[in-house]
């Protein structure tokens, strides 16, 4: 990649398409029947549903909609999601590992027909999905998962040839799955919710919610929302109160680069089953194709320069096609549960009013309409038919226990390291770089801009106090922990913290 595409901020190709200014701050007090806090696509969706089933709900989003893990994602529609379906059987049962399947086979259907009746202009094309190895060892896991997936009732064959442009050793095909242009497809539904009691508001962080007969939700711009019923659907869940979700769910980020080359694309949608990660679709601009090619993925907050992600992906670009053009780059955030399996439904089992949608662990397209379903059924019926699998309460089995003291040892580990690791002096901070420094005899953080002036923040992160360190490739201060993420002026990007950083103001000599 040549060294001024990392002269230019990361950006994703589909926030060209978001309009500058959609809807309205809030100011004011309102009531509703049930308020969604959240702005991507599970809480868009899930708000659009509910108010079809008949009531009045309000959209909370804390920045813009769409601007978070759906306007960074690769969009792919399907319910090929690794080697899934083998390792919930094994830990919850085949009849759970069904009700996976039947969620999500039905999502891929209710988001083709919703967009043919709605008429949405959204790219939406039918691509076959493959589940591909370069290694021996993989095949066998590929041959299990294809017969279980075709058990399960999904369209899954094994093949070596799904028409990658290198060798592979095997490939798990799912027909019929799909793509889309995320943010074109999120607008137009975002568009059906304003009106006839309903709201959607931008600018609009909840910073605290109270419980009563009704919940009441206060809003950073001063205003506050009364609600019945309440959905989070913030991607990382914004409510600590109870449930112990910071130790249950770890954020990772992961990254694409959009290339154009000389080859026609074969069509398909593609990802690795073995590390390093690999993904590839293609999407259609101007009669032209941009193919995205994804990867990477690592604990936020952790791991070496994050330009070296971009790098890394650049030089496989450039391993199969040649000298491609990269036009885009970005990356994203995602939240994984310690089984991989979202948390959708009620927050905890005895709160039949407030309800939770998180964990998608990179595969958000499908697993955001089935959850959106599933939570319309709780509040309309009671119940849904895929409850059980994906119950925030379901219990955890003794491979998912493993992943639990996995990750909570490495946030120990992260919050110990935090505190203790030295730092460099500001003067030691160059123009376009950000360090953690001592500053004042004490912790901070330190980003110089290319004109020289200083900006400094407390780097201890406002959700549960651990230190923050620099993402150099998205000029941002990332939480090792729980994957809060802040601006180098100290606002908010990513939760679960809802306080900014405070800016340490004493004047410092540049």
């Amino acid at each position: 990649m040549p060294e001024t595409e990392f002269d230019r901020p990361p950006h994703s190709y589909w926030l060209d398409f978001a309009p500058p200014a959609a809807y309205p701050s809030l100011a004011e007090n309102i009531a509703v029947d049930v308020a969604v806090v959240g702005g991507g696509i599970a809480g868009i969706t899930c708000a659009l549903l509910l108010k079809e089933a008949g009531f009045n709900v309000a959209v909370l989003e804390a920045d813009r909609i769409g601007r978070g893990a759906t306007g960074h994602t690769t969009a792919k529609i399907t319910s090929q999601h690794d080697i899934i379906y083998t390792k919930i059987k094994q830990a919850l049962g085949q009849s759970l590992a069904k009700q996976y399947a039947e969620a999500n086979e039905t999502a891929i259907k209710k988001i083709a027909d919703l967009i043919k009746a709605k008429k949405l202009d959204c790219d939406f094309s039918r691509q076959n999905a493959y589940l591909f190895t370069e290694r021996d060892d993989y095949v066998p896991k590929l041959e299990e998962e294809a017969a279980l997936a075709s058990e399960l009732g999904i369209k899954a064959s094994l093949t070596e040839n799904p028409g990658l442009p290198f060798p592979v050793k095997a490939a798990l095909c799912f027909e019929g799955q799909a793509q889309f242009h995320p943010i074109k497809y999120l607008f137009s539904l975002a568009a059906e919710i304003p009106g006839g009691g309903s709201h959607l508001f931008e600018r609009a962080r909840v910073i605290k919610l109270e419980e009563g007969d009704k919940f009441c939700l206060h809003i950073s711009g001063g205003g506050q929302v009364t609600a019945a019923k309440v959905v989070l659907a913030t991607q990382y869940p914004c409510y600590n109160k109870a449930g112990l979700y910071f130790s249950r769910i770890y954020v990772e980020r992961s990254y694409v680069v959009a290339v154009k080359t000389k080859e026609p694309y074969p069509g398909g949608m593609y990802i690795s089953a073995e590390e390093p990660g690999r993904s590839l679709r293609a999407t259609p601009v101007d009669g032209e194709e941009l193919i995205l090619i994804g990867g990477e993925h690592h604990k936020t907050g952790q791991g070496p320069d994050t330009t070296t992600h971009y790098r890394n992906l650049a030089a496989f670009a450039r391993e199969i096609y040649g000298e491609p053009e990269i036009r885009y780059r970005w990356s994203t955030q995602d939240c994984t549960t310690v089984d991989r399996i979202p948390y959708v439904g009620r927050f905890l089992p005895d709160t039949q009013d407030l309800y939770l949608i998180t964990g998608f662990a990179k595969w958000g397209m499908t697993n955001s309409m089935a959850a959106a379903l599933l939570i319309r059924d709780l509040l309309v019926k009671g119940e849904s038919p895929w409850q059980d699998v994906y119950d925030p309460a379901r219990r955890t089995v003794a491979a998912a226990a493993k992943t639990f003291i996995v990750e909570n040892l490495n946030v120990a580990k992260e919050f110990i390291a935090g505190k203790l690791t030295s730092a460099p002096s500001v003067e030691d901070v160059r123009p376009g770089e950000g360090k953690n420094v001592i500053y004042h005899g004490q912790k901070a953080g330190a980003y110089r801009d290319e004109g020289g002036k200083l900006y400094l923040v407390d780097t201890t992160c406002t959700h549960l106090g651990c230190e923050l360190s620099w993402n150099a490739a998205e000029r941002t201060w990332d939480c090792p922990c729980h994957g809060s993420r802040f601006s180098y002026t100290g606002e908010i990007i990513t939760g679960p913290a809802v306080e900014p950083l405070s800016s340490l103001k004493e004047p410092v000599k540049t």
